[in-house]
């Protein structure tokens, strides 16, 4: 195992328990709870470096999804014949479950969540995994399932062949990580597809039929599943489409469903496009439409993704910390209804903030930038705001912003940016928030 975080982890149980001669090589320190479990389970480990034990002729290497295949140890590997593969990758070789794989640039937590909700209401033996909750290798130490929602993210499908969704989900493509893929978007949109590459006539591929990327990359590429295209914007056939603002999933050789979108429990088109995503798959499973039309009705959106802190005296606050990037920025402020105070910041990603102008003249009414670095966003956005200000930390940007909000304003931190820079990441960045919120 080459990394000792979660997914490596978890797969080092799930070779130690299938019988595998397992050892756990990380190149920097392992964390200490990862370090008693493995010592638990009797598994051989080395931090701070890879050793001739790892590399002296290992049957395969199960690589952890932060660690680029560009390294030259993983090169070295391959040449030398090794198999390399991901968590998932071996995760899906020793179960037997129906995969739900969902991906994409933005939105496939939500969609994750929500089509795990739908299926446990619906009784189904249904376990969350991935890039959500616990690793899959982790997930089937406790023993298999007959279905999984999985969130899975480029860099774990990097190192997946043989894995193979009963439906795969792709919510939308847009530029995001290109550091890992050498700045080539071709690159990040071959990752991506990869969660469709096993798959068969028999299974399911669900996609936005608004996401340009996406509807060019399917005219080109023999994409062998079902397809079932959603769209807000046009009718579309064997997937759900919006018409009167009623989401429509007409599923062929499937009875009709539909729903009024004022009755979703998730607001904004972004929300509306998950929420369709999930109740395709789940109505290609046949499950109820009461339990799905319910379903969608009573969800409780994930942690740090639009999620509602508090109301104090009139004002709003949001919590989005999980929107590092623009375009996952962009859908939270399209969602608002109300004028926003907006805290962003971070380490910049090489954002092109331009497609963000238009939202922002029609509802920011001031801009606080958390970062320790805030000059590219104070150059873009000082002409186009009346009032902008920078914080050092969150507990200073929550304070900012109640004082420019009014009764009736939102304040809400969707940053754009990664959290590197003043916080651990951006569970952690959400969390200082919250509780700057509670401290007001």
């Amino acid at each position: 195992m080459l990394g000792a975080g979660e997914s490596g982890t978890g797969a080092a149980l799930l070779g130690h328990k299938l019988g595998y001669d397992v050892f756990v090589s990380d190149s920097g320190q392992v964390a200490e709870k990862y370090q008693n479990v493995l010592n638990k389970s009797g598994i051989k480990w080395e931090e701070e470096g890879h050793t001739e034990t790892f590399l002296a002729n290992p049957d395969l290497v199960i690589k952890s999804p932060g660690i680029p295949g560009t390294i030259d140890l993983i090169k070295n590997l391959k040449a030398q014949g090794v198999e390399v593969i991901s968590e998932i990758e071996f995760g899906a070789r020793h179960s037997s479950s129906k995969i739900i794989a969902i991906t994409g640039t933005n939105g496939k937590t939500t969609t994750t969540m929500l089509t795990y909700h739908i299926l446990k209401n619906a009784r189904l033996d249904v376990g969350i995994a991935g890039n959500v909750g616990n690793s899959f290798c982790g997930e089937l130490i406790e023993g298999d399932r007959e279905y999984f929602v999985l969130e899975v993210s480029s860099f774990q499908l990097d190192d997946a062949y043989q894995f193979k969704p009963f439906i795969s989900v792709i919510t939308n493509i847009t530029p995001d990580h290109l550091d890992r893929y050498g700045n080539e978007m071709n690159r990040y949109v071959d990752a991506k597809f990869r969660i469709t590459q096993a798959q068969d006539e028999n299974d399911h591929f669900i996609y936005s039929a608004d996401n340009q990327i996406l509807v060019s990359e399917i005219e080109k590429r023999e994409v062998k599943p079902k397809l079932h295209p959603i769209s807000i914007t046009r009718p579309v056939e064997n997937g759900a489409k919006l018409i009167d603002n009623k989401l429509i999933i007409n599923i062929t050789d499937k009875p009709l469903f539909e729903m009024s979108i004022h009755d979703l429990a998730l607001l904004g088109k972004h929300n509306t496009k998950n929420s369709m995503a999930a109740g395709v798959a789940a109505r290609i499973l046949e499950i109820r439409k009461e339990v799905v039309r319910d379903s969608l009705a009573d969800f409780q959106n994930v942690e740090h993704r639009l999620e509602f802190v508090a109301a104090i005296h009139g004002i709003q606050f949001i919590n989005d910390s999980k929107a590092t990037n623009v375009n996952s920025t962009w859908y939270a402020l399209e969602s608002m209804r109300d004028p926003v105070v907006w805290i962003v910041g971070g380490v910049d990603k090489g954002n092109d903030y331009s497609m963000l102008f238009d939202l922002v003249a029609d509802k920011v009414k001031a801009i606080i930038c958390l970062g320790t670095d805030n000059k590219k966003l104070l150059e873009t956005f000082s002409q186009r705001v009346e009032n902008i200000a920078e914080a050092g930390s969150a507990r200073e940007a929550v304070g900012l912003g109640y004082q420019y909000a009014e009764k009736g304003d939102v304040v809400l931190l969707s940053p754009c940016c990664a959290s590197f820079d003043l916080f651990d990441n951006y569970e952690d960045r959400g969390q200082q928030f919250k509780h700057a919120v509670k401290m007001l």
